[in-house]
């Protein structure tokens, strides 16, 4: 189980983040990668702007907060007062357009890179910490700056690098690792027109369009996280609440069951409400949590009647709760943690903010919120053997421009209604089942066949669940292993064949819409059992 990477934000001390949480115990290999790792910063973005690059974390041995320069120096802060005193000014010129700017991180660094286009960020001094930039906040020095940051931490388990979009969603960017094999792992790009499509979603929504700022110039600056945008009095702090009510009270006639463990299925954990408190035990009947019914900003924030101690009882299932409150699938699915992405945000109300950026993400991962890496759908690259990192600031209309759309004959097309077979909300975690899409030319839809294999372009396998050879097993993808399950055939006939079972892939009931379920099924040479590669 990961812990929460999220640095403290507003008027607070640049704090640690915990890298990892080894299930188990076991106390994690010692990473090869370099005592100064390079990390590269691209300027993609088509923009004249000067750009400002910051690193700034805390010392994991000594616990000191500081900066950290080009090559890879850390410096501890000193001085700063109450009222806070200006910090000096520890930037780093960044690369202008089309270029590049490589900077060192030291191991045991946890912290972040900040990149602020057209103008410095300011950042203020306590006696015991670092006032950050919070531009939701009334009064901030930094609120007309166009400015975003990724999270770090190095240490020797290896590197993880995250995209945040916790706090606000401002400039688009990559993150990527350079493996000690040479490949390249990346998320966070955009798809084309992400950005406007955010902004523009969220100003779509009742209430919501107070929360994307902009600058007198007509630039829109960034939108604001639901939590912040509800402190600074541009969304309705009681938003959320009646599907609160509705998802907390479904608990008293009915039992929650958490797993909050991918990796240890029997740890189960289960929920029952009274009044407003809903009481977890064991599998041994014993009372182990009990939580309060959360407000809005609770949800928003993940904290105060979620709050998640750094603990193997409470914190996962706090964690657990707090991200199906945020996508919408407590109260109506009830074993948690759900990962079948098709299901998220379907409540009313909802988290449209976490909803629109998962949305246009070209592999649907994001950190929208401060759990959003339940389920593993966080924004992240990790390597314990790093060679290199970078971060990537994308053009603010086209995409990323890292994954290039499929190719001709990557696609897997229905004959009988033309939609593709699509992987929902291009979500690449083990089980997810397939569906069919209307054809779109997204990696959610781009297929390799290979070895009698049908993969993803991240290398997940087409996979008849529980390797069933029963009418109505369910389609999905998994982590390729090389079993019968994971072998298909398409015929001269149009039949997508799974030889184990002799069976073929079969759009449930007829069903012509969008996010039509797959399932295996007796070859009967229906309309809806006919593919072609498009």
């Amino acid at each position: 189980m990961r812990t929460r990477r999220k640095l403290t934000a507003i008027i607070a001390a640049l704090a640690a983040v915990a890298a990892l949480a080894v299930s188990g115990g076991a106390s994690p290999a010692a990473a090869s990668g370099p005592a100064l790792l390079p990390l590269s910063v691209t300027n993609n973005t088509g923009r004249a702007d000067a750009v400002y690059l910051y690193v700034l974390g805390v010392n994991l041995n000594t616990g000191r907060l500081g900066y950290v320069n080009a090559g890879g120096t850390f410096t501890p802060w000193s001085g700063g007062g109450n009222p806070p005193t200006p910090a000096p000014d520890v930037s780093i010129a960044g690369p202008g357009n089309g270029g590049s700017t490589t900077i060192q991180i030291p191991r045991y660094i946890s912290g972040r890179v900040y990149f602020s286009l057209g103008q410095r960020l300011n950042f203020y001094l306590t006696p015991d910490g670092l006032v950050q930039p919070a531009p939701w906040a009334g009064g901030d020095s930094n609120r007309d700056i166009l400015f975003d940051w990724s999270e770090f931490t190095y240490n020797d388990a290896g590197l993880w690098l995250n995209s945040s979009q916790v706090d606000m969603f401002a400039v688009p960017h990559t993150v990527s690792v350079t493996t000690s094999s040479g490949a390249v792992n990346s998320t966070g790009t955009l798809v084309a027109n992400g950005r406007d499509n955010v902004i523009n979603g969220i100003k779509g929504q009742s209430g919501w369009g107070g929360s994307v700022y902009t600058r007198s110039d007509g630039t829109v600056l960034r939108v604001l996280a639901p939590g912040k945008a509800a402190d600074a009095g541009q969304l309705s702090t009681t938003y959320l609440d009646p599907y609160i009510n509705s998802a907390w009270n479904a608990y008293t006639g009915k039992t929650l069951t958490v797993v909050p463990f991918g990796d240890q299925p029997n740890t189960k954990y289960f929920g029952r409400t009274s009044g407003n408190v809903m009481n977890f035990t064991n599998t041994a009947g014993q009372q182990v949590a009990s939580f309060t019914k959360p407000s809005s900003a609770n949800v928003w924030g993940c904290d105060g009647a979620l709050a998640a101690p750094n603990d193997q009882v409470v914190g996962p299932i706090s964690r657990t709760l707090c991200a199906a409150l945020n996508r919408g699938t407590l109260g109506t699915i009830d074993t948690q943690p759900s990962t079948n992405a098709g299901d998220f945000y379907k409540s009313n109300p909802t988290n449209q903010y976490a909803r629109l950026i998962h949305a246009n993400m070209a592999d649907g991962k994001a950190y929208a919120f401060a759990f959003d890496d339940v389920g593993n759908f966080e924004s992240l690259v990790n390597d314990g053997s790093p060679r290199s990192a970078g971060i990537t600031l994308n053009s603010f209309t086209g995409g990323g421009g890292t994954t290039p759309p499929p190719t001709s004959g990557n696609r897997v097309i229905s004959d009988w209604n033309g939609k593709c077979i699509d992987v929902p909300s291009q979500n690449f975690a083990d089980g997810v089942p397939l569906q069919t899409y209307g054809c779109n030319n997204t990696i959610a839809q781009d297929w390799t066949f290979t070895g009698g294999t049908l993969r993803t372009q991240n290398n997940m396998c087409m996979d008849v669940a529980w390797g069933s050879t029963a009418n109505g097993a369910v389609i999905q993808i998994a982590t390729c292993s090389g079993n019968a399950a994971q072998q298909f055939v398409l015929s001269g006939a149009g039949d997508l064949v799974n030889p184990q079972a002799n069976k073929c892939v079969d759009i449930s009931g007829w069903n012509g819409n969008d996010k039509a379920p797959l399932v295996l099924w007796d070859c009967t040479g229906g309309a809806n059992q006919k593919w072609h590669r498009g």
